[in-house]
C-alpha cells in the first residue's frame, strides 16, 4: 500500500469549464469525502465565445474580457465542486484545431513541453498529490490545448515521481450514446454523429480501467457546469444539464496510465491501493 499523510487529488485541465464537464463528479465526490482537491487550469480560455455567443474574431469579442469572465465562472464552479485550491497557469488559449491561431508561437500548444512541465512540477511538489487527472493524449477530440495538457501533465508526474497514479478522462461509446439520447429526448437535434459508429470511441471504451460512482455528486456537477454561463448558455449542454440527467453521468470513467500501487483493475476508486 502507498501511504499519504494528506490524501490529495489534482486535476489538470486546459480551459475553464472542462473541470466540470470532464471531472466534476470525482472532484465533488472526493472533496466531500475528505480528500484535498486541487485544480490546475492551463489557459483562461480567452478564445471561447463572448457573452451572447459572440465568436472570436467577430465584433464584440474581446479576448481579455472573455478570459476574465471565464476565470470568474471557473471560480464559481470550483465553489460548487468544493475544490480547495485553484492554480491558474495563464498560458494563451490556442483556439480550435483548424484555426490559424494555433500556429502562433505564444499560444499554449507551442510552449515547449519541458517549460510547462517544470511549472506544473512545482505545483505537484507543493501539493504532493496522490492522484492526478488529465486528458487522454489519444482522445478522439483532438483539441491542441488538451493534447498539450496531457503531455505536460505526464511529464510533470514522471519528473517529480510524487503521484502514485495518473488517470486520463475516458468518455467512450456508452457515455456519448446516453448523452445523445438525452439530447434527442429534449427535442433537440443530435449535436454529434452516432457514437456507435465511431471506432475511436470504441477504443476509448475498451481502455477504461476505472469507473467511479458520482451519482451523489451530480447536483454539484450540474451547478458547476451551469456556472460557465458564457460558454454553455443557449447550447445543448445547458439543455442537458437543466433536464433529467442521463444514467451515464452518474459515473465517470478513466484510463489508468501510471500506477505505483499495484492495485488491480478494473477498479471503482481512484485511491484504490492508497491508504487514506
Amino acid at each position: 500500500m502507498v501511504t499519504s499523510q494528506v490524501p490529495t487529488l489534482l486535476a489538470v485541465h486546459a480551459h475553464p469549464g472542462e473541470e466540470s464537464t470532464n471531472t466534476g463528479g470525482v472532484l465533488a465526490r472526493y472533496a466531500r469525502g475528505g480528500v484535498h482537491t486541487v485544480l490546475v487550469t492551463c489557459t483562461n480560455g480567452e478564445f471561447g465565445d463572448a457573452e451572447g455567443g459572440v465568436g472570436p474574431g467577430t465584433p464584440g469579442h474581446d479576448p481579455a474580457t472573455v478570459g476574465r469572465t471565464r476565470v470568474t465562472e471557473l471560480e464559481a464552479a470550483c465553489a460548487h465542486l468544493g475544490v480547495h485550491d485553484l492554480e491558474l497557469l495563464g498560458y494563451s488559449d490556442s483556439g480550435m484545431p483548424d484555426w490559424d491561431l494555433r500556429h502562433r508561437p505564444d499560444v499554449f500548444c507551442n510552449v515547449p513541453v519541458d517549460t510547462a512541465a517544470d511549472r506544473l512540477a512545482g505545483i505537484v511538489e507543493r501539493y504532493r498529490p496522490d492522484v492526478v487527472l488529465t486528458y487522454d493524449p489519444e482522445s478522439p477530440y483532438r483539441h491542441p490545448d488538451q493534447l498539450h495538457t496531457a503531455k505536460v501533465t505526464e511529464r510533470a508526474v514522471r519528473l517529480t515521481g510524487i503521484p502514485a497514479k495518473l488517470y486520463a478522462v475516458a468518455m467512450g461509446t456508452t457515455y456519448w450514446r446516453h448523452v445523445r439520447d438525452a439530447v434527442l429526448a429534449a427535442g433537440l437535434p443530435s449535436p454529434f454523429p452516432d457514437p456507435d459508429l465511431s471506432p475511436e470511441l470504441a477504443r476509448v471504451e475498451r481502455g477504461v480501467t476505472t469507473t467511479v460512482d458520482v451519482q451523489a455528486a451530480l447536483p454539484a456537477k450540474r451547478a458547476a457546469v451551469l456556472a460557465h454561463r458564457s460558454q454553455v448558455g443557449g447550447t445543448w449542454i445547458e439543455t442537458l444539464f437543466r433536464g433529467p440527467l442521463p444514467p451515464a453521468l452518474g459515473a465517470e470513467t478513466y484510463i489508468r496510465v501510471h500506477d505505483t500501487t499495484g492495485a488491480p483493475v478494473p477498479e471503482r476508486d481512484l485511491f484504490a491501493g492508497i491508504a487514506r
